[in-house]
């Protein structure tokens, strides 16, 4: 059993019976006290679910770590610069009307979460890497067009072709 102190009950309580019934555990609740009961892999997945939902991710986003094997991340602002006005920093990460945010989520895949002095990355493993990344850069002061090239150029591009077909030979 598993206890975790969340600070918006509210949101757990209120998608409760979705999250047992994706999660395959039990949530008990006593305050803030959040209990999860179940196998240890399922309690480790409602744990990072949990967390996510309480750094602010919505349920749809959140639940993507159980259905689709995504990883939460968090990444510390105060670690990543010397800087003292963090709150230009947060403003340089989130862009003029969030433009940053969108266009760093289209370009790596990752959904993005800004809470106080943390970014929160919910995304594959593969992308993970480029996400972190992409908002370090940021965050030490890099220019956003470079970090767009940056992630333009390691973009995963999808394969069409392995090579498995067979061809076949066209009737004349």
């Amino acid at each position: 059993m598993k206890t975790i102190i969340s600070e918006k009950i509210a949101r757990i309580l209120k998608n409760k019976k979705n999250l047992e019934e994706k999660l395959n555990v039990k949530i008990t609740n006593r305050g803030r006290e959040v209990f999860i009961e179940g196998t240890p892999e399922n309690e480790y997945i409602a744990e990072k679910v949990i967390d996510a939902l309480n750094f602010g991710f919505s349920f749809s986003t959140a639940i993507l770590i159980k259905e689709r094997n995504f990883i939460f991340e968090i990444i510390n602002i105060k670690q990543n610069t010397n800087r003292k006005d963090l709150q230009r920093v947060r403003a340089r990460i989130i862009g003029k009307n969030g433009k940053t945010l969108k266009t760093l989520n289209q370009l790596t895949g990752c959904n993005f979460e800004l809470k106080d002095n943390f970014v929160g990355i919910i995304c594959d493993p593969e992308s993970l890497k480029n996400g972190q990344e992409a908002v370090i850069s940021i965050i030490r002061g890099a220019k956003h067009s470079n970090v767009y090239n940056f992630l333009e150029k390691r973009m995963a591009k999808p394969v069409l072709d392995l090579g498995l077909k067979t061809k076949r030979n066209k009737k004349l």
